[in-house]
């Protein structure tokens, strides 16, 4: 029997793994004084949020800044002056009544949207804007209502803009350079009746004033005594037109005519003025097709 001998390789010793050493520690030198205040402020915001929680719950906060308020009011932060600007023919003292007439004049209490939407319940106010400046002063920026025209109806006048609001029917005489329209509806249509008189500027400057027949179209009576019927809707810009070419051509206005017609497309409808008679009486007006 033969006896073989095996013989083993040592294991593999592992590497010895090498000591990391250790991170020096860097400090940062932090005052003492200046912890403590960083640790105390933490704790305050902490406590003052809890303090706000408990104040909404038992509803604190209305009557703190109630008293908060009249105590500011009480040491000057009363409103004593109003400010207001852009007002040209508003009422200066409805301006200032409407600011001021919140429940309190405390600085700190006045609310600034609801004066403002007091503002523009004015007739002459379009749009304003309200603002403090501190301990005593509210400052009022209006923008105003443009006056257009003046408006007769039902044997009243008033100024109206051009959204046809009515501004006001008080000395009325600053306005008298404004062109006159009369009848129901026309301040709602004003605006069209001034860009149509916009489209022919050498006409609109002889006219006098402008009748809203029917709520549906407009007769122009000129300064020289003749009015011009025009028809209705879109038809009216190119019957203005016509009309313009014509007396630019022949010179109609002044000249003995009382009226023109152009409701029916195509042709014009004249009337002269009727010769005087002997017997003084006039005789009816004819019209004249052209």
């Amino acid at each position: 029997m033969t006896t073989a001998v095996i013989k083993r390789r040592a294991p593999a010793r592992r590497p010895v793994a090498k000591k990391r050493e250790p991170v020096p520690m860097v400090r940062v030198p932090v005052a003492a004084a200046r912890l403590w205040r960083h640790v105390a402020a933490g704790f305050l915001a902490l406590a003052l949020v809890a303090a706000a929680v408990v104040a909404i719950l038992l509803h604190v906060p209305e009557r703190a800044w109630l008293s908060t308020a009249q105590a500011a009011s009480r040491a000057g932060f009363e409103v004593r002056h109003v400010e207001v600007h852009g007002v040209a023919n508003a009422p200066r003292l409805a301006v200032v009544t409407a600011a001021l007439e919140g429940p309190t004049n405390s600085m700190l209490l006045v609310d600034l949207s609801a004066a403002r939407a007091r503002l523009r319940a004015l007739s002459w106010v379009a749009d304003a804007s309200v603002a403090r400046r501190l301990p005593d002063t509210l400052i009022v920026d209006i923008v105003e209502r443009r006056p257009v025209a003046l408006w007769q109806y039902h044997h009243k006048l008033a100024a109206v803009d051009r959204s046809g609001i009515a501004l006001t029917g008080d000395h009325l005489d600053r306005f008298a350079t404004l062109p006159l329209i009369v009848g129901a509806g026309a301040n709602e249509h004003v605006d069209d009746l001034l860009a149509l008189l916009g489209g022919q500027p050498r006409l609109a400057g002889t006219v006098d004033a402008a009748t809203f027949v029917g709520q549906r179209r407009w007769d122009l009576r000129f300064k020289s005594g003749e009015t011009l019927a025009l028809p209705e809707g879109a038809l009216a810009p190119a019957a203005l037109a016509k009309f313009d070419a014509l007396d630019r051509k022949t010179g109609m206005l002044g000249k003995g005519y009382v009226w023109f017609d152009l409701r029916q497309p195509g042709q014009m409808t004249v009337r002269v003025a009727a010769p005087v008679k002997p017997d003084k009486k006039k005789t009816p007006n004819k019209p004249v097709t052209i």
